[in-house]
């Protein structure tokens, strides 16, 4: 992770470096529904989310000092906002997936990645093409398809939906502020006071449902800490330092990968076959995530601090 995070400075890679560090992230978030699933048995969903947290702090503080040689950073504000955007966006997505399908809140929230995209705009200056407007429609029109399964389990509930539309609002939210924190502080030292101030508003939200905070069951230990390590630290560190060197609108198309692994993961692990439509959906967002990339313009932003 330190080569990745030395490379996602501006100051050197390819073109094509920003944007591939942060596919890799959102293929390692794609597994975000996965561990939910595997976990929520033994414990509650908004539970899980904040021992995904409390685990993962102390395994990115670590690789903080190893790889600065120096302690985390004071955080500057908009490090802080994007924490507890990202808690909130994850805490209203865990209780929609208990109320609607996976395939309706994944596709809700997702929608969340493209709409970073115009806050983007409006907010950072950072102009968009007409590559990544087609872009944009084709992977959209992917992911509607991806979801589209016959095998599906429950119902959408119209709650579950609404909630999922909040965390789509949220995730666009976290984006912008992310993009703004990498102005002035290296990618590792936002991806831990991401993680404190997540910690802290997951443990608040979790008191406030009244979840337990143990598992029933010991083996419930599990999902959070393979979450905390694949999802939190691999997916948003990843994130968070390819975030610094690519387009905010650039970034939220190619984070619609996360649906076509967990459709992929979920086929493997779970039986879920997909058929033939959503095959081709996967497709049509593998092909907007390549076009937006060709869609690219320099940033105005000053560059993230390595």
């Amino acid at each position: 992770m330190s080569g990745t995070e030395a490379m996602s400075a501006d100051g050197g890679g390819g073109r094509w470096l920003g944007p591939l560090i942060v596919l890799c992230g959102g293929i390692c978030i794609g597994f975000a529904p996965i561990g939910l699933r595997l976990g929520v048995d033994t414990m509650g969903p908004q539970a899980i989310a904040f021992w995904r947290y409390v685990f993962a702090t102390p395994m990115v503080f670590t690789i903080v000092v190893l790889v600065h040689r120096r302690l985390p950073v004071m955080p500057n504000r908009f490090a802080i906002m994007a924490g507890v955007f990202f808690a909130l966006d994850i805490a209203l997505w865990h209780a929609a997936l208990t109320l609607t399908t996976v395939a309706n809140s994944t596709f809700i929230l997702n929608l969340g990645n493209i709409g970073v995209g115009l806050l983007a705009w409006i907010f950072l200056k950072e102009r968009v093409t007409r590559i990544w407007a087609i872009a944009v429609v084709i992977a959209i029109g992917g992911a509607l398809l991806l979801t589209q399964g016959g095998g599906a389990a429950g119902q959408g509930d119209i709650r579950g939906d609404m909630l999922a539309v909040g965390s789509a609002v949220l995730v666009s939210f976290y984006m912008l502020t992310l993009k703004i924190a990498r102005r002035e502080l290296s990618g590792l030292d936002v991806l831990f006071w991401v993680t404190v101030v997540e910690m802290v508003t997951a443990g608040f939200v979790t008191a406030l449902v009244g979840e337990a905070f143990v598992p029933v069951d010991p083996a419930g230990w599990r999902a959070p800490l393979l979450l905390a390590v694949i999802v939190q630290c691999f997916g948003q560190g990843l994130i968070i330092a390819g975030l610094g060197r690519t387009p905010a609108a650039i970034a939220g198309v190619l984070l619609l990968v996360q649906p076509v692994v967990a459709a992929a993961v979920s086929w493997r692990f779970f039986g879920e076959a997909l058929l033939g439509w959503q095959i081709l959906g996967g497709g049509l967002i593998l092909v907007g995530v390549f076009l937006s990339q060709m869609g690219k313009r320099r940033s105005k932003l000053q560059p993230a601090v390595d």
